[in-house]
């Protein structure tokens, strides 16, 4: 597939009791990376194409920030990729998100390893489970068929949204974040844009529907409450599982 497209792995918020934590798989010239991983992830891969494509055939996870619905399935798929496929995982994120990666969030269950034969448990570093590679405000990063900009939104710890551009044409990310005119601008130069939508100090649906009309045709919601009224939306929500062309 040389097309930039993506699969909504899961569209819902942390609370969903309906939909999976908000994913996106994303292809261009028959490469596959994944923005954020919740767990289940082999599961929300396996039910979102079918059974076709498992950790093994994604290249790499760009992860936007630590918060659970978006970084709780990073465990599972390091230690998937090191005892199933005998590989780092290849993980890309800003430096502001891997400040805590390890001691704030993976530490806990991935540092200790104990070997078959082994009386006791060998120390484990990040580096022994993620291949690593760092995003930056200021300049692009070239992964595989695919161009990686980024840039800081309003949350609560360290979120990047980002602009992945391939094949001649470019999807800009949200991330979680607070309703920011300034990102929503910088979003707005991709060719279709997927932008969050929730309650609290994420970005009001309001504010969002305010927007000049060009821009709500090109753009699609993700990370909504399970009470979001998506047939009454004046901007597409994504549905979980289906396919969708840039």
């Amino acid at each position: 597939m040389s097309e930039l497209s993506f699969v909504p792995l899961g569209v819902g918020d942390a609370f969903s009791a309906r939909w999976y934590s908000s994913c996106l798989l994303v292809e261009a010239s028959g490469e596959r990376i994944l923005v954020d991983c919740p767990h289940p992830i082999r599961k929300l891969l396996c039910e979102a194409t079918s059974g076709s494509v498992d950790v093994g055939d994604v290249s790499a996870v760009v992860l936007t920030h630590l918060h659970a619905d978006h970084a709780s399935g990073l465990e599972g798929f390091g230690y998937f990729s090191r005892f199933v496929l005998g590989r780092r995982a290849r993980l890309v994120l800003h430096p502001s998100v891997r400040a805590r990666l390890w001691e704030g969030h993976l530490a806990a269950g991935m540092e200790a390893l104990l070997d078959a034969d082994a009386e006791s448990p060998r120390d484990m570093g990040l580096d022994d489970y993620f291949e690593l590679q760092s995003l930056d405000f200021e300049r692009p990063l070239a992964l595989g068929p695919f161009r990686i900009e980024c840039r800081a939104t309003r949350h609560h710890v360290p979120t990047t949204a980002l602009r992945i551009t391939a094949a001649g044409r470019s999807l800009g990310i949200s991330a979680d974040t607070s309703f920011d005119p300034e990102l929503v601008a910088w979003l707005a130069r991709a060719d279709l844009v997927v932008h969050e939508t929730n309650h609290g100090v994420h970005t009001p649906y309001a504010e969002l529907a305010r927007l000049p009309a060009e821009l709500r045709a090109k753009m699609r919601l993700i990370h909504y409450p399970d009470d979001f009224d998506r047939a009454a939306s004046v901007i597409v929500p994504l549905e979980q599982g289906v396919r969708v062309s840039v």
